[in-house]
């Protein structure tokens, strides 16, 4: 079956925090058109050199040093947090927990002191393959941003090569380094589809995650069984609903 190769991204520019803002805006209006053919300034995939996006090259904004110098600021704060409600920082049981939740929390944000190609310049083979490859059941852990509290699910991830494919274990790093940030479950889904474009250059990238959310079991509205699933297909997954559907039936299976 012939797949119609897309043009997949736009070009981000700016910082971290206004890339994100774009992406979101860009993604919800860019049109797909179909290859036409080969033409100046066009790579192999049908996508136009000038808007392949360059920024998730740069994105790491912490480093070791940083956390070194923010852990006594960051454990400190989490003493007034303790005094806050009621607490007694000084009491033996709490005396070590500023420490643990500070060093707890960069560990649990450490996705900001890593960037994808840390771990693609090495992994991305030249391949002759374009059928789908599918990766499904990554197991992710995030924090979401409003309250500071966990959401935990799965990440199923299937691409179209377009004569490259990357280490199956890669795709998992990318969850990772996407899902230990403060974030939104829509916002991790678009980033973690838009790596894998922008590295691959695939004729088509489909992305599905299914998360519990703290915030929804444990307060407010506290549903124990609520799963909040999102999607986000580029290229031929956007475009070919027959792609599309296989996609989607393989990571029920």
């Amino acid at each position: 079956m012939e797949r119609t190769k897309a043009n997949l991204s736009d070009n981000l520019t700016g910082t971290p925090q206004t890339a994100n803002r774009h992406l979101e805006e860009r993604l919800a209006t860019t049109k797909y058109p179909a290859r036409t053919g080969s033409s100046q300034g066009v790579c192999e995939n049908g996508i136009p050199l000038s808007t392949v996006p360059d920024s998730w090259k740069e994105e790491r904004t912490r480093s070791l040093e940083d956390n070194e110098m923010s852990l006594p600021s960051l454990a400190a704060a989490y003493t007034t947090i303790l005094r806050g409600l009621g607490e007694d920082p000084e009491r033996q049981g709490l005396l070590k927990t500023p420490w643990r939740a500070a060093t707890a929390m960069q560990y649990f944000t450490k996705g900001y002191q890593e960037k994808i190609t840390d771990v693609l310049n090495d992994a991305i083979f030249d391949e002759d393959h374009d059928e789908m490859v599918i990766v499904k059941d990554i197991d992710m852990f995030s924090m979401c941003e409003h309250h500071l509290v966990p959401f935990i699910g799965k990440v199923h991830i299937g691409y179209l090569p377009n004569k490259r494919v990357l280490g199956l274990s890669k795709l998992a790093r990318i969850v990772e380094i996407y899902s230990r940030r403060l974030q939104v479950q829509e916002r991790l889904t678009k980033q973690i589809a838009v790596a894998i474009t922008e590295a691959l250059k695939p004729a088509g990238v489909g992305v599905v995650i299914e998360a519990t959310h703290m915030c929804m079991v444990m307060r407010g509205v506290q549903k124990m069984n609520s799963k909040t699933v999102t999607s986000t297909m580029l290229g031929v997954f956007r475009e070919d609903p027959k792609t599309r559907e296989e996609f989607l039936t393989l990571i029920k299976s």
